[in-house]
């Protein structure tokens, strides 16, 4: 689930004025980075303008297809260069080595990592993905945008239509967690793409959308949490409704990992939904979600069992800290305590060149204070899904680490009996990670590497049970 769960940057189309500053040297007008997370690679090109000595700056991260996001400030005293994406929460400092090459830190929301900057054009390889559709596709697809009357906001997605006469069942979408377009796309990967072609193929309309305030779709993702998504998907239901393709009757839900925590708050209160498909979906509390995805991609990567446990106990106390209270200021500062106390000497080594400690904390508390973090945590998914009726279909892989399948399909099933509901379908499939890709050991660094897409047994098995679901 969050920040763990998605590798990808967040970035928002949320465009600021440049504050300008007067550089007192001059640079290359295009710098390459490639931003390396648990494996994988995500290119960053800074773009530098200069106009009579006052510079600024925009940056393209084009392997999630964002483009001229407005740098805010940029700076460089000496060989000291510097520059923030404030409404992004991103910021890049690093020493200029020389006209061609900066050795820095990239920081975003709390997180760093290490990422050098060459004037030179990195090399990257084009990526494999045979899943992705191709034309001629065989069915109708439609720009559309649909209106949340609750927040007044417009979102903006992609409906694909079968051919033929008459009304089709239909779904949306839901996707998991960080902002996510419609596609759902990561590392090159764009699985919502590939299921709704699948499903359009075979009978079903498909609305799939970007994530409030991401590409083409209104709003504030960071201010957001679980529920104000929830109500973004009841907007999509409610337009769906109003197209005359679509059978009524027969309107389902698909969520993927937070997405599939989502989609039983809306079948909680709607009985009238044909089904929920819940691929790799949670149902245990937040805490223990991110605790069991902490250890296990940890193991994954190599970390020792010492360093593991004396991990899992700190943020075991973070955890419970972020619990203590309802004010969120009180928290923050609870939290600061607790940080200023257990980073000591040795600790600082680890922090990025330059961070000093109290930086370094300011970043961790923005990050874990987000409205989302704080509500993911304390939210049990079993107390929403003991409300619902409907039929239920919940996929995993068995070498998911982010959402570990064993506990979380056990979880769901439970709650759903608990409350009632027999017509209740769970299954793991072995060998596929948390994106359904076939994986040697589940941990996110495969991601980009696998060429695979989305497993096509999947596809074929999450099909047949829908057409049997459906009203």
């Amino acid at each position: 689930m969050k920040k763990t769960i998605k590798i990808s940057l967040l970035l928002a189309f949320l465009f600021l004025g440049n504050q300008l500053h007067v550089l007192s040297q001059s640079i290359a007008p295009t710098w390459y980075g490639a931003l390396r997370i648990q494996g994988t690679s995500l290119r960053l090109v800074l773009h530098v303008q200069n106009s009579e000595g006052i510079y600024s700056a925009s940056m393209d991260s084009p392997d999630q297809k964002a483009f001229d996001i407005p740098v805010t400030s940029i700076n460089i005293q000496d060989s000291f260069f510097k520059f923030s994406i404030k409404n992004l929460r991103i910021e890049y400092s690093g020493i200029i080595q020389s006209d061609s090459l900066i050795k820095g830190t990239f920081t975003q929301a709390g997180q760093s990592f290490a990422m050098d900057l060459t004037s030179n054009e990195l090399n990257v390889p084009k990526l494999k993905r045979p899943q992705e559709p191709k034309e001629p596709f065989g069915y109708s697809q439609k720009e559309v945008r649909f209106f949340n009357s609750q927040d007044s906001i417009y979102l903006a997605g992609t409906l694909t239509i079968p051919k033929g006469e008459g009304k089709h069942p239909a779904v949306v979408l839901i996707s998991g967690s960080g902002p996510q377009n419609r596609d759902e796309e990561i590392l090159g990967h764009k699985p919502f793409w590939v299921i709704a072609d699948f499903l359009t193929r075979n009978g079903f309309v498909v609305l799939r959308f970007d994530d409030r305030g991401t590409e083409e779709s209104e709003g504030d993702f960071y201010s957001a949490t679980s529920v104000d998504f929830a109500r973004d998907v009841r907007a999509a239901l409610d337009f769906l409704k109003t197209q005359n393709e679509i059978d009524t009757h027969n309107l389902g839900l698909i969520g993927h990992s937070e997405g599939g925590m989502i989609a039983p708050m809306l079948a909680a209160n709607d009985s009238n939904l044909a089904f929920l498909v819940l691929l790799a979906g949670t149902g245990l509390p937040g805490k223990d979600i991110l605790l069991l995805q902490q250890g296990l991609i940890a193991k994954a990567n190599g970390v020792s069992k010492k360093d593991r446990k004396a991990a899992h106990k700190t943020n075991k106390e973070v955890f419970a800290i972020m619990q203590s209270s309802q004010n969120t200021n009180e928290i923050r500062v609870q939290l600061r305590k607790y940080f200023d106390k257990i980073i000591d000497e040795k600790a600082m080594e680890k922090l990025p060149q330059g961070m000093s400690k109290q930086v370094y904390i300011g970043l961790q508390l923005s990050s874990l204070t987000q409205p989302w973090m704080l509500y993911f945590l304390s939210h049990d998914p079993a107390t929403v899904l003991e409300n619902v009726k409907v039929p239920v279909l919940a996929l995993n892989g068995s070498k998911d680490l982010q959402v570990p399948a064993k506990e979380n399909l056990k979880a769901i099933k439970k709650a759903l009996n608990k409350g009632g509901n027999k017509r209740v379908t769970t299954k793991e499939f072995p060998r596929l990670n948390h994106l359904f890709q076939t994986s040697k050991t589940g941990s996110p660094s495969e991601y980009e590497s696998i060429e695979e897409t989305f497993s096509p047994e999947v596809l074929e098995y999450m099909l047949q049970w829908m057409q049997v679901n459906k009203k």
